[in-house]
This record gives structure tokens, sequence and C-alpha cells, in this order.
């Protein structure tokens, strides 16, 4: 049921600014905005055109003995008359001053003149119930106010122009047709009649299964762009990981010292290397100690590794003789054995040090070793480009459907495996009633995605994640 409430929030940070913008939404909007709106020109915003903009001012409405109410700010009030607005519903947004004293004052005035307070991403819902969005086009807002890079940018506007979508709609309704072709044979099941065409009816499943799994690998990519890539900088004490970070983020953030186990935490920092977000942990070094917090540190160490997605192993080179190059590939045979799955890159720092004929010991002994000095800023881009490789930037170029939200993977996976049924069914000649049921739980699944099946609770649990005023 579409709520019937008109409904008002702040739409911008919370704090104080040059102006703030306070949206009403609803079939009483115009109608509260116009009994405490004074146009300056004398005009009544009840019968002004949409999309038009009105300079006037906020006031308290007439006392009953007619004297004049206090003014509370000059504004600039916008008009969207439903279904042209971004609810679908009568929207009013009131551009006043920034101060926290006036935006509460004008909300508290709205609230006394009929209006609700919003709950998060309610705009957003009625938005939704009124069809100006489907449920994944909806989400997508979220991401975009959330986005922090280029390429999480890139993939919500993606979404929200509803790629996704289209994409998960139009599977869905060539297997509907099906769907109601099978039904119908139902109908029929005494004449012992095919009206779907079981060739084309394997095709379009092998079509569908084809685009299912290439949505559903997509969400490995999409998942660490939109949470930002965890890269651990691990290696023994003193061997440059903290003025590596300094280097990758261009600033003091760690504190370097020829000390070793200066490092006795984490310290984790973001940046962003063409458009893809890498958050960087400079984590203790590794190396036997009887200091117990150090010892906590290189615990820490380890869980870190766990959770990154990507590990730099960094080595001082000029300390790197025959005895320890060797010490060196069994410790990094031991990371790769206890993590397979994470990319290891190892890096040689302090290479402006290195003298030929090391380089080359280095390199015959180390497979793809990256050489880079990181207190004078050499190989800093190499380092970078190697990190970027480990993303399918190629789907973002080609602007590729890409998914990042785990609902959405978990109805993918789900329809998947419906869809499966269907076909193990086709192939086996199952008959018609049963497949019926296989591809009715399919098409619930695609519609979980796009919002044609839904719930209470799914879309409280959705847009409970909103801001406030969105």
């Amino acid at each position: 049921m579409i709520p019937q409430e008109t409904i008002v929030a702040l739409a911008t940070p919370s704090g104080a600014g040059a102006i703030a913008v306070i949206r009403l939404s609803g079939s009483e909007a115009i109608t509260i905005a116009a009994d405490v709106f004074q146009s300056v020109s004398g005009k009544d915003i009840t019968k002004q055109k949409t999309h038009t903009i009105h300079l006037g001012h906020i006031v308290e409405p007439l006392t009953s003995s007619g004297q004049a109410g206090k003014v509370y700010d000059q504004v600039l009030l916008s008009i969207f008359k439903g279904p042209n607005s971004y609810t679908g519903e009568d929207v009013i947004e009131i551009s006043c001053h920034g101060s926290t004293f006036i935006q509460q004052q004008i909300i508290q005035l709205l609230l006394r003149r009929g209006a609700k307070m919003a709950q998060a991403g309610e705009f957003t819902l009625r938005a939704f119930l009124n069809g100006k969005l489907d449920l994944s086009q909806a989400e997508a807002v979220a991401d975009l106010i959330a986005s922090d890079n280029e390429a999480s940018h890139q993939i919500a506007m993606q979404q929200m122009r509803g790629g996704f979508s289209n994409e998960i709609a139009k599977l869905r309704e060539e297997l509907l047709n099906f769907a109601s072709l099978i039904e119908l044979e139902l109908d029929f099941a005494e004449e012992d009649v095919e009206f779907a065409d079981r060739t084309q009816f394997h095709e379009l499943l092998e079509r569908i299964e084809f685009v299912l799994k290439r949505l559903i690998d997509s969400f490995a990519v999409g998942n660490v762009i939109k949470n930002g890539i965890p890269v651990a900088i691990v290696g023994e004490p003193n061997v440059g990981k903290s003025t590596l970070l300094n280097a990758l983020l261009n600033e003091e953030r760690a504190i370097v010292s020829d000390i070793a186990g200066t490092t006795r935490d984490t310290i984790e920092d973001e940046l962003v290397i063409a458009g893809i977000g890498f958050r960087f942990i400079d984590t203790a070094g590794i190396r036997e100690t009887k200091d117990v917090v150090e010892s906590i540190g290189i615990q820490k160490t380890f869980e870190k590794i766990e959770q990154a997605q990507v590990v730099l192993y960094l080595v001082d080179s000029v300390q790197c003789s025959e005895s320890s190059l060797n010490r060196l590939k069994i410790e990094i045979e031991k990371i790769k054995n206890k993590f397979p799955l994470k990319p290891l890159v190892v890096v040689a720092n302090k290479s402006d040090l290195l003298l030929g004929e090391q380089k080359n010991n280095i390199q015959a002994t180390i497979d793809h070793i990256l050489f880079l000095s990181a207190k004078q800023k050499e190989g800093i881009d190499e380092l970078k480009n190697t990190l970027l490789s480990f993303v399918n930037t190629g789907a973002l170029r080609n602007n590729e459907t890409i998914v990042t939200n785990t609902r959405h993977y978990d109805s993918l996976l789900k329809a998947l495996e419906e869809v499966q049924k269907v076909k193990w069914g086709l192939d086996s000649g199952l008959s018609s009633d049963l497949m019926a049921i296989d591809i009715r739980s399919a098409l619930h699944y695609f519609g979980e995605i796009t919002g044609e099946v839904t719930n209470d609770e799914l879309l409280g649990n959705i847009f409970a994640n909103f801001c406030i005023g969105k």
C-alpha cells in the first residue's frame, strides 16, 4: 500500500552550511507549503506550474486575530508536481540558509501544519512504490550516495539508469512467455499437445544460464570495487613498510624509524588508483620477538593478511644475501601455502642502493619480483599498475553490468539453480507440470531483484540503510 501522509525531511547533510534543502512529498505538500510561504511577487504557489522556482519568505501563518506571524527566512521554493517528480508525488523543496536553527524551525513549522517526519529512505521507497524506480535502481541510489571513487560511481550510475534491471527484465519476460505456454499445456494435458517449442526453449535456457553465470562471476569484482580493495603490506621489521605506505599515499601517514618494531599495530589508509579504491594496511614486522606488545601486533598482521585481497611482501634488497634469499623463498612459500587464493606481490625495496650484480642475483632467485625505492619514490607507478592488474577494469571500460549487491547475488544464485533444474528436466523429458514448478521458482527470484516480488520486511531492510531525506 502506498502511504498517504505528506512527509518532510532535511535533504542536505545536517549541520551548518551555506544553504540547506528541506523536502516535502505527498498529496498535501503544495498546500502545506502554501500555508507558510509568502512569495515576494505575491503569487499563489498552489496555482503555479510544475518545475518552477519562487523567491519568498517562510512565515508563521496569521493568528486567529489576524496578526502577522514570525518570519523565519528568505528562501527559494521549488515545485515538482506528480507524477513528474522524484517520488511520483507532489514534491516541494525549500532552499533556506544553512543555519541549523533555521533548518529546525522550518521543519518544526511544517510538522505543525500537518506534515510527518520522513523515515530513512522513505522518499526513495515512495519512488519505488509509485513506479518511478524498480528495486535494483532504488538500491543503486544508496550506492551512488556512498560511492567514493570513479569505479563505484560508474557502477552505481549504470545500475541506476536501469542497465542491470533491463537485462534481468528481458530474461524474465522471455522465460515468462515460455512459462505461459508450458502452463497452457497443462490445461490440455489429456490431448497430449506441446505449445512450447522444446528446441527454442532449450536455447533460451542455455542463454539465460550463460548470462546468470556472467553476472554471478562479476560479483567478485563488483564487491571489491564497491568496498575498496584491501592490500596488506607485510615483511620483516625495518624493510621500509611504513615508508612505502607514505610514498603510496604521498603523505607522512606512518611513523618511520631505524628502530626495529616501530609499527606495533596496523595502520590503514585509502588511495584511489585509476578510479579504483585501494585500502592499504601497514602491518607490524613479522619476526620472532619476546616483546608482548610487538607480539600482539604480529598476530594482528596475520589477521590482516586473512582479510586482505592482495598481499605486498616487502624485503630489504640491500640485505638480500644468498642465505637470506633462500630463507625469503621459504617464507614466500609459507604465505602462498597458507593463503593460496590471494595474489602475492614480492617487492624489493631500497633498489637505489643496489649494485647490478646484487639485483641480478635477486631476480634469479625470486620470480616476478618488483624493484622500487620507497624513500626516493622510484618504481611506485609500476607497483600501482601491478595492483590494478588484479582488477577486471575491462568490464568497467566496456560498461558491462557488474553486480555489487549481496541481495542481488543471492537471488541470481537461486535463479541459476532453478534454471538448471528446468534445463535438466527438459533434457530428461520431465512432464510439463513438474517443469512448471521450477520455472515459477526461477521467475520468483528474478522478480525479487527488480521488485515484482517483494514484501514489507524486505523493503524495510533495504530502505532502512538509506539516509533520512533520500
